[in-house]
Parts: C-alpha cells; structure tokens; sequence
C-alpha cells in the first residue's frame, strides 16, 4: 500500500515538485494537497500580463483539474491548513484531520504589509496571487481612479504599469533612494524612473509612509514629509515574508524561513519543506530557478534517492514594463568598472571588476549578451586579454551568436519565467524534442512570456545541427495554415473581393472563420479594394461597430476629435451640454490632448452623436484601428521657443489621415521645437520642428513597449512632411500584418527598406500618396453622422421587442 504524502501548498515550488516525483515514481505515494486558494497552481509570475489585460487566467494555468485527476491527486482547495500536529503525523484543516506518512510544506509567502496606521483599511492589498488582481481590476473600473504603490521592487512596478494601463492614475512611493535597488545600480534605476514617468506614472523616492488614512476605506497615503496622495487602492509592495506560522506552531527550526538541510528535511525527519517559505544555509529565494532546484532534490528525497541542493549563483534577468533588466553578483563601487552608455537607444552597461575577474554585473535596455557575460561571472574566467573590448559583448570577440549558446555551460538559465536551464533543454531535443511547440510542451520554456523564444531556437540549432529545421511561419489562427503575408499576396494576386470568395479560395478549414481571421481579411480588402470592396461590419471588432469604446459595465465612451489638440469654447460647451444631458458619471482629459465621456449608455450613443455633430464634432475614433490623434505643442503661434506651427501642421497631418484604416492604431505627435513638448518621439509617426525645418522620424512606442523613433526624412516644407507621413502611413498599410504596430512592422521589413521606398523613390512616394488618397475618398468620413441620423437609429439601435407589452384580447 502507497505511503501517505501530504502537500500543504498548491503553489509553483509544489506544483513542480509534484511533476518531478510523477516523472520518478508515480505511484510511490497516495498524494493530498491542500491549497489556501479555491484554485491549482498557476504561473504567478504572469499576473501582472494578467492585470494589464494581455492575458487571461486561463492562459497561465500550470496544472488545471485534469492534470490532478489523471495524476490521482486528491486536491483540497479553499481549505487552509490550521496546524501541523506531528506527534500524531496528521494536519488540521476546516475538513478535519488528514493523516500523513510525509508532510512537505511549500506555504510560499506574504506581502509584508508595513507596520503604519492604517494598513488594514479595505482597499489596501498586496500583490501575491489572483485575488489581489481581481481586487486591482476592481479598482480600475473607476476611470478617474487613483492607485497608490508602495514599494519599487519588481512587483511594485509591474502593478503600476499595468493599473496605468488600465487607465489610474498611478504614484510609486519607494523607500529608497532609487528604484529595484536590489537589482540595479543608481543609474539603472534612474533610467527605469525616466521611463515610468515618461508613461505617466509619479515616482517618488526616499517616500517614508507614515500613515495610511481613510474612513470606510483607503482615502490616502500620508508621508512623514506631510504631503499626502490620494488613493482609492492601495498596493503594498514593500516586500514578502516567507510563510512559517505553521512551522513555528509546530516546533520546526525557523528562522527567517523553515530552515532545511540540503535534502529539504526539517529538523522533522517526516516533514521537507521548499519554496520561497524555507531557508537554506542562511538564504532564503524568491526567483523560480532555484526553486525548482528544489523542487526536483525534495521529489528524489521522497524515493530514497540521494540527492542534494545546491545554492546556486542567482542572477536577475526580467522584462521590467517593457524593459529589459539583467543583474548579478556584487556591483557596489568598491570594484573596478567599465561603463557604457547610450542615452539615444535608453542602453546602460555596467561590468564591476576584481583582479580581471568579472564579480558584477548591471544591463539595462539591452541584455542579449547577459548569458555570456554571466557565464565567465561563475566561471572567473581572466578577462585581462580582452578587456578593452569586453563590453560590447560577444560580437566584439568575433563570436558567432550560436557558438555563443554552444558555449554555454548546461546549467545556464534559459527561461526565466519556468527556471529552466540550457541542460534541461538539451536532455529534452536528445530525447525527441525536435522543435519549440515540443521544447514547450516538455520543458516549459518559452511558455510563458516568450521572450526567450530566440534563445530557445538557438539551443535547438546548436544541438541538432544540420538537423534543425527554422520553424515555418505559424498560420493566424487554427481556420487557416496561412500567414498573414500569405493571405495578403492570394489576395491581391487573385482579385479576391469578398470573405466567403477568400475562405474558398484559400481553404479554410471552417465554414466562416473567427474572431481572429474575419477582421484581418475584412482589412485586407479594405486597403486593397477600397472602391470595390464594401466593408463588412460583422467581421470588425465590437467597438469598430458600435464606434464607441465599450467599458467594463457595459457602457461606453465618446471621444470627439479636437484637430491637432485645439478646440473652442463653442466646443466644449457642447460637450459639457452632452454630460449633463446624457447624465455621463465621467469626463477625462487625456494624454493624447481628447476630452473622454466615460458611462455612456448604448441606446444614448447615437442622439449624443447628433447633438455634438450639431456642434461640429465629428468622431474621434478612439476606439478604432486607424489614426486615433495628432498630440501637438503650441509652437511659433505662441511659445517663445517654437520654430515653427507645429499646431497648424498637427491639424494639417489629421484633417487628411482622419477616418483611414490601418493594421493597428497610429497615433502622431508634432513638437514645435526640440523640447519635444507634444512627445513627437514615441509616436508611430513624430514630427520634430527645428530651425532648418522639420526631422519627420517614425516607428516609436509608448505603451507594454517603449521605443524610441528612428530617422525617416529631414524636410524643408509643411508639403514634404505631408507627403512623406502619407506615403509612410500608406505602406504601412499595404504591407504590415493586421494588428501589427508600426514599430514592429519596422523592425520586420527594417527602417532602411521603408526609407527606400518613402524618401529616396520620388515616384514611389507619389504613388503611395495618390493610392491613399483614393482610399479617403470612401473611408474621410464620419461615422457618427450616418448612425445618428433618424433612419439609421431605426435599423440598429431600437430595441428588438418590448417585452412590457401585454398581448391583445
């Protein structure tokens, strides 16, 4: 009969131990696990894509309910283990008493919530699992929220990109005097700080909390300074604390953590123990990768087999709000250093250095070669040889990029998100894992954020050699094996005009497709049969449809263009007029220079439209994939500094863009001087006015990713920089994939092609121009005007029936 094991703990650190001893011997113990959470293990370290809404729960499930049945766990969920009673060998959970033969305890831990008045007002929550996400969520309904972060680690910051957004207004309060101290140096930190605020987020350093105030709930953060922040939620992610009430309760030798030998045992021979609950000669981990160290030394512990934990050489490689973050080993300024610096690219490179030998290591916006530096960081490899050389990386030593992964050593970390090594890669391809979708399925790498997809790739080609085949280009969706490239060229080279013709003609494998490939084909047409094509509004998104943005509760928001940023009072009359009228709970101003009604009603949308056309607004199309705003400054109409009309530009470029339709959203910004006021350099098209004329640069980000521009044209005349944004702007419509940014269609085709095409061919120019303006001459109008009118209403936005009637005698 199977010994009894007990598993206190649903978490990652058990879940994988769990897999490891499954994989050893599955049927060496009848298996209980109790979990705090009325949910299995998930991946916590994607709650924050979670809470920015770029993933769903159900898409970071490690191990869902047919993961435990087929595995006969008997699995306790939402009943808390209470006490640990080893004398009798059993646990005490709200179900009762549950015996064991062995017990591990993998109890994680807890946001340390700071000793301040306050700290248990409602709205005040940590940062640990889903139930804090949903709470965050929750909050982020308000439009107008407010959210307080306390603490500038790693969890805080993530929370404070994604509840921006979200749409709150966000301020980080740090303790220290830079953020993610920890990990990063000063001037990491300070280009991380320059980041967030250039997205809106308020960071204050060296913030000492005093209090927290409010009366039914969170009001506001109170600093010793005396200033005070407001905030409907507050997030305390000042730290964590390893979870040991139960082993203290119990008698087990706690310390910081549950402190366990290099098997995993307690000082209990009956009871291991792992995660970030457990402390391991004096260190206690909060990084996955030494965790599932654990994990597979505690399931051969369990079988009798030897096998021992080894502190392992922890580095920090992340993915901070879009920016690439790597740190290790001691980087105080005790050591030599060499530092290199690009502030156009946002690149920062630190290398502390003892006797020729690497001892730390600091990478900010560009950790491609992180592994190799790492890799001669454990090994103390003498660098004096190349030294002079050294901090621009492999490529510098004449190293190929695959004889760099060759060089790797098996216990380099691959994947961070799964803590998965080169070596776990490479046992895996030995054994018949011969492409990514099977490297995934087997080791978890590259299944979860993805970026080290390429990495992975590289792995493969260096094991199997002239065996490796470069994966092929994944169809759009499971109704097709075709890609977005593909699709475009059929169409275009067989006159495909319609979506059923399409479907048929290209195979589809369903009889009318999804949500995925019916936008894309419907936008394909668009742009390549713009006086042939009618636009089918069944294949387009619901906000497209409804021309409005839909919220969280069901209603929506009406955003009416302001050209170039202006407006009049007439205008804003007739706005105020529409929230009073319509009873709108919500008016915000936004970054992109728009004023927003938030809580508008469906069946109000189209007499709301009506009386700001009545104004003569027209639809701003916020919710669209097409040309959302032109963000301009005042320029030389006012500002002592502006070289040129950089607004009259602005409301030049958005009267001939408004109403087009592209793969994704293009936003556009025209600075009237080098200031940079309007942010033209995050845009996907900027304008930066100069004495001489005008720097047109395209290709920026400013949301999940941040990207600089990157130099299109310089231009003398308002005419040049409206034919060359037009002519981008059209090219990037006629060869981008759908739902493709401009920044990542550039880097795909690469800046020096799209300049070739725009700038450098006159004729090209001209003929991207010509094309998009028949394009306008069908799409340059608004829809607001055609839905409000009263015939439209009658079609669309009556209700079907009314249901209040009563039936005639």
């Amino acid at each position: 009969m199977s010994q009894k094991l007990v598993v206190i703990g649903a978490g990652m650190a058990s879940g994988k131990m769990l897999e490891e001893l499954f994989e050893l011997d599955a049927g060496a113990y009848d298996i209980t696990l109790f979990g705090a959470e009325p949910r299995g293990n998930y991946n916590r370290i994607m709650l924050s894509p979670v809470l920015s809404g770029d993933k769903t729960y159900e898409e970071i499930v490690t191990h869902d309910a047919d993961w435990y049945a087929a595995n006969g766990v008997n699995c306790r969920f939402n009943e808390a283990v209470v006490k640990i009673d080893r004398k009798q060998k059993r646990i005490i959970s709200a179900g009762g008493v549950t015996e064991y033969d062995k017990l591990v305890v993998a109890t994680g831990s807890a946001s340390f919530m700071i000793p301040v008045e306050g700290n248990d007002l409602p709205g005040v929550i940590g940062f640990r699992d889903l139930d804090d996400v949903t709470a965050m969520l929750e909050a982020a309904k308000n439009p107008a929220g407010k959210a307080v972060i306390i603490g500038g680690g790693l969890l805080g910051l993530e929370a404070a990109a994604a509840l921006n957004e979200q749409g709150m207004k966000v301020t980080v309060l740090h303790l220290m005097g830079h953020l993610m101290e920890r990990q990063l140096d000063s001037a990491a930190g300070y280009l991380l700080q320059k980041e967030l605020e250039g997205r809106g987020i308020r960071v204050i350093c060296n913030a000492h909390t005093n209090a927290i105030v409010g009366g039914d709930k969170v009001e506001a953060v109170l600093l010793d300074d005396q200033s005070v922040h407001p905030a409907d939620i507050v997030v305390m992610a000042a730290g964590i604390r390893p979870e040991t009430r139960l082993g203290i309760d119990a008698g087990l030798h706690t310390e910081r953590g549950i402190v366990v030998d290099d098997t995993m045992q307690t000082t209990d021979p009956d009871i291991l123990a792992l995660g970030e609950c457990v402390e391991h000669n004096a260190t206690v981990y909060g990084l996955v990768a030494p965790l599932y160290d654990m994990a597979k030394v505690l399931a051969r512990t369990l079988i009798g087999e030897a096998a021992t934990f080894k502190a392992p050489e922890v580095s920090t490689k992340l993915k901070v709000t879009g920016v690439d973050l790597f740190s290790v080993g001691d980087f105080s300024d005790e050591h030599e250093e060499i530092v290199f610096r690009d502030p156009g690219l946002g690149v920062y490179k630190r290398i502390t250095l003892n006797n020729d030998r690497i001892v730390g290591l600091v990478m900010y916006g560009d950790t491609n070669d992180s592994n190799w530096f790492f890799d001669k960081l454990k090994s103390s490899e003498d660098i004096s040889d190349i030294r002079g050389t050294l901090i621009y990386g492999s490529a510098a030593q004449g190293i190929d990029p695959l004889a760099a992964v060759a060089a790797m050593s098996d216990d380099t970390e691959i994947c961070g998100c799964n803590g998965v090594c080169k070596g776990t890669i490479v046992t895996a391809i030995n054994g018949g894992a011969t492409d990514l979708a099977t490297i995934k399925a087997v080791t978890k790498a590259s299944a979860s954020c993805g970026n080290c997809t390429g990495l992975v790739e590289q792995v493969l080609a260096t094991t199997l050699g002239d065996d490796f085949v470069v994966p092929a280009a994944a169809g759009i969706c499971g109704c097709t094996d075709l890609t977005h490239e593909d699709i475009r060229q059929i169409i275009k080279s067989t006159a495909l005009k319609s979506i059923p013709a399409a479907m048929q003609e290209m195979g589809w494998k369903t009889s009318c497709g999804c949500h995925v490939c019916r936008p894309a084909l419907n936008y394909y047409m668009i742009a390549e049969y713009p006086l042939e094509y009618a636009d089918d509004l069944q294949s387009r998104f619901v906000n497209e449809r409804n021309h409005a943005n839909i919220q969280k509760d069901g209603t929506y928001s009406v955003m009416p263009r302001m050209w170039g940023g202006m407006t009049t009072p007439d205008e804003l009359r007739a706005i105020a007029d529409a929230a009073d009228k319509y009873n709108v709970p919500a008016v915000h101003v936004t970054g992109g220079q728009r004023i927003d009604l938030l809580g508008v009603q469906r069946e109000d949308l189209p007499a709301m439209w009506a009386d700001l056309n009545a104004a003569g607004m027209v639809s701003g199309h916020a919710y669209s994939k097409g040309l959302r705003t032109v963000k301009t400054c005042v320029g030389s109409d006012f500002c002592r500094f502006g070289t040129q009309d950089s607004t009259g530009l602005g409301i030049k470029l958005e009267k001939i863009l408004w109403g087009s339709w592209t793969p994704h959203k293009v936003k556009l910004g025209v600075s009237g001087c080098p200031r940079n006021c309007a942010e033209a350099t995050c845009k996907d098209v900027g304008v930066l006015c100069v004495d001489s004329g005008y720097e047109v640069s395209v290709a920026g980000a400013a949301g999940m990713e941040l990207k600089q521009t990157v130099a299109l044209a310089k231009a003398t005349t308002e005419q040049e920089v409206i034919d060359l944004t037009v002519a981008f702007i059209q090219l990037y419509r006629e060869s981008a994939a759908y739902l493709d940014r401009p920044y990542k269609w550039v880097a795909k085709v690469g800046i020096d092609w799209v300049i070739e095409q725009v700038v450098e061919d006159s004729e090209n120019r001209a003929a991207l121009c010509e094309r998009f303006e028949i394009s306008q001459s069908v799409y340059r109008k608004d829809p607001w005007a055609e839905q409000a009118t009263p015939d439209y209403q009658t079609q669309k936005w009556n209700t079907l029936a009314d249901l209040t009637l009563e039936a005639a005698q």
